[in-house]
C-alpha cells in the first residue's frame, strides 16, 4: 500500500476546511479523519484527492488504517470554549496516535495550539499574551487545562517523532470556496 497521504484531524472547522482546500489545491492526496462527514463541504467531498474517514478518535482500527497510507499529519484538534468540565479525550488520543505513528513509521506531525502554551526558554513576557491567557483561564478553565495537557503529552510521549506544535491566536476569513480563494489571491504567506 502506497504511503502518499496527508492525514488531517480537525478538518471540519473553518481552519480545517481551509487547510483541506489548500492541500487539494496543491494536489496532495489527503485523508480527513472526522466525526461528522456532513460538515465537509460538498465541493471538497467530491474531490477525488480527498478520502473522508468518519470515526471517533478512539477507533484504533480506523486510525491504524488511515496511518497505513500516511506520510505526515496536520492536526487542528483542540477544545472549544464551551468544553465541559470532564477531562478532554484529546490528550489521550495523542498518546494513542503516537504509538500508532511509530507502528506505521509515520514520523511527522504538526499540531496547532494556542498562546496559552508558553515555552519559557524561548518566549519573553508579553502583556497581551498574559491577558489572553488570563481571559481563557477565566472563561473556560477546562479548555485552558486541555491545551496545557496536549502540550505536555507532546513533550512526554512524542519522543522519536518529528513534531511541531505551533500557536495560533486567531484565523480570520471564511472557509467557503469563494472566501478561501479571495483570501489566498489577496496575498499572505503561501509557501510552495
Amino acid at each position: 500500500m502506497s504511503k502518499t497521504h496527508v492525514l488531517v484531524f480537525g478538518g471540519t472547522g473553518p481552519a480545517g476546511i481551509n487547510l483541506l482546500r489548500e492541500l487539494l489545491h496543491r494536489n496532495h492526496p489527503t485523508i480527513a479523519y472526522v466525526r461528522n462527514r456532513s460538515k465537509i463541504p460538498e465541493d471538497l467531498a467530491a474531490n477525488s484527492l480527498l478520502e473522508i474517514i468518519e470515526a471517533p478518535l478512539t477507533s484504533l482500527p480506523a486510525l491504524s488504517a488511515a496511518l497505513a497510507r500516511t506520510t505526515s499529519i496536520v492536526s487542528l484538534l483542540g477544545p472549544q470554549l464551551n468544553t465541559p468540565s470532564t477531562p478532554s479525550p484529546i490528550p489521550a488520543f495523542y498518546t494513542s496516535l503516537f504509538a500508532l505513528m511509530r507502528q506505521h513509521s509515520v514520523k511527522r506531525i504538526l499540531a496547532s495550539t494556542t498562546v496559552s502554551v508558553v515555552d519559557t526558554s524561548l518566549d519573553g513576557w508579553s502583556p497581551v499574551r498574559a491577558l489572553m491567557i488570563a481571559a481563557i483561564r477565566l472563561i473556560s478553565p477546562p479548555s485552558y487545562r486541555t491545551v496545557l495537557d496536549i502540550a505536555k503529552v507532546f513533550e512526554t510521549d512524542a519522543a522519536g517523532l518529528d513534531w511541531t506544535v505551533y500557536r495560533v491566536a486567531m484565523i480570520p476569513g471564511g472557509s467557503d470556496e469563494k472566501s478561501w480563494r479571495e483570501d489566498r489571491e489577496r496575498g499572505g504567506v503561501y509557501e510552495n
